[in-house]
């Protein structure tokens, strides 16, 4: 049995990571148990801890089980550069605010643990040690608010405290450790991603980052149950259960509609997402009178890497591609892809065909500076180039999208017939 766990420990994918991650997960890890260890005294720990701990701690059971076939469709469609949505914050939030900070500690290592079981009893997509650092990473966030909490509230542990002063005083000083709490988390789970999946920027790495507002939500529903835990009846503890399981579905539409929307090799706008997007602003635009301009860009050559490299390295480049377009656009502008090597843009508020084109231009120049390294070789593939037609409405004869595509698409053909490398404007 011993050789069996010390194989599947030194298995682990973790000691075949570069040294710079490995190095900084072990330090995460070790930062985690120290600070645990020193505010575990910060508050004695009586019969009644003991008995509010079991009682979050089957509440924090059931609403795992409840959940966790939701989880498990979420952690499978999760792209890996973006952060996790910790629903499991209610129970650990709950128990730093109404426990003291060694009970509290180990609800997080509960609730993980029994996730890590229950979720994925059989095949686990998510490695060791991943779990096990983004559980340390939320215990160095919960010592912080432990601190937080026992140097600001009245009573630590314990609910608000009563009357309109010292209530809102307490009040002020829980926000500021749950803030804190997430933001330590948070900070922790992106450097890893950013150590771990370079070079990312740093729009890549904040892509999903609205979600963060669902955990903000089940942080507040923490403290909801803290005082219920200590001030009501346990039982009414089910309702919390219950709402952590309609906030688990509302997370899993959430997800759904963001890949049914998103572009699985590029991470761009889907064909389909982009063309209803671009049609909302064309109508935007016929009703006040503004212009929309749009670019069909197609990658001069594609087919020869593809048939060099292989399709994956040519994924790779049109994820590389498809990163240096969101650069060098604004954020009210739509990237997708349209199909192969192509792309599409939709620009709104444009104001003139020349500023269209020099857009278009600046693109065009940007994409010969993309490197692509390729996996276990020392070649890169560079000096890519890109060939792009531009069209603008309104204009004369283009009065939908798909007149819009037609003129860029005629455009961008007469750029590949004029050598490539080029840029068209649609004829007025």
């Amino acid at each position: 049995m011993r050789g069996q766990v010390a194989e599947w420990f030194t298995g682990w994918r973790l000691w075949r990571l570069p040294s710079h991650v490995r190095m900084y997960v072990l330090l995460v890890n070790v930062v985690a148990v120290g600070t645990t260890l020193a505010t575990a005294w910060l508050a004695p720990v009586r019969q009644i801890d003991l008995i509010r701990f079991g009682v979050l701690a089957v509440c924090a059971a059931l609403a795992i089980e409840a959940t966790r076939h939701i989880e498990r469709q979420r952690e499978y469609s999760r792209a890996p550069t973006v952060a996790y949505v910790d629903t499991k914050a209610v129970w650990s939030i709950a128990a730093v605010v109404a426990l003291p900070a060694i009970l509290a500690s180990a609800m997080v290592v509960l609730t993980y643990a029994v996730a890590w079981w229950r979720i994925w009893p059989r095949e686990r997509p998510v490695l060791p040690h991943r779990w096990i650092f983004s559980c340390a990473s939320v215990l160095c966030g919960t010592q912080a608010a432990v601190a937080v909490l026992a140097l600001g509230m009245h009573h630590y542990p314990g609910v608000l405290s009563n009357g309109f002063g010292p209530g809102l005083l307490d009040l002020t000083v829980f926000v500021l450790a749950a803030g804190l709490r997430w933001a330590i988390n948070t900070a922790l789970v992106m450097v890893a991603i950013a150590l771990s999946s370079p070079p990312r920027s740093f729009a890549d790495l904040f892509s999903g980052f609205g979600d963060q507002l669902l955990e903000a939500g089940a942080i507040g529903l923490g403290l909801v149950t803290a005082a219920l835990l200590m001030l009501a009846n346990p039982l009414i503890l089910a309702g919390v259960v219950i709402a952590l399981v309609a906030l688990h579905r509302g997370l899993l539409l959430t997800q759904f509609q963001r890949d049914a929307r998103t572009d699985v090799t590029t991470g761009l706008a889907t064909k389909r997402w982009w063309r209803t997007v671009t049609e909302r602003y064309l109508e935007r635009a016929r009703a006040n009178q503004d212009s929309v301009g749009v670019l069909l860009l197609d990658l001069d050559h594609f087919k020869a890497i593809n048939d060099t490299y292989g399709h994956p390295t040519g994924d790779l480049v049109l994820r590389e591609i498809a990163m240096s377009l969101r650069d060098e656009v604004r954020e009210q502008d739509v990237c997708g892809r349209w199909g192969g090597e192509e792309f599409a843009i939709a620009l709104p508020d444009i104001p003139s065909a020349e500023h269209l084109g020099h857009i278009a231009d600046r693109i065009r120049r940007r994409i010969p500076q993309v490197v692509v390294a390729l996996p276990d070789q020392e070649s890169v593939i560079s000096d890519l180039t890109v060939s792009i037609g531009c069209a603008l409405y309104p204009a004369e004869h283009l009065a939908s999208v798909d007149d819009v595509l037609v003129a860029a698409d005629a455009a961008l053909y007469r750029a590949k017939q004029a050598g490539r490398n080029r840029v068209e404007l649609a004829s007025a």
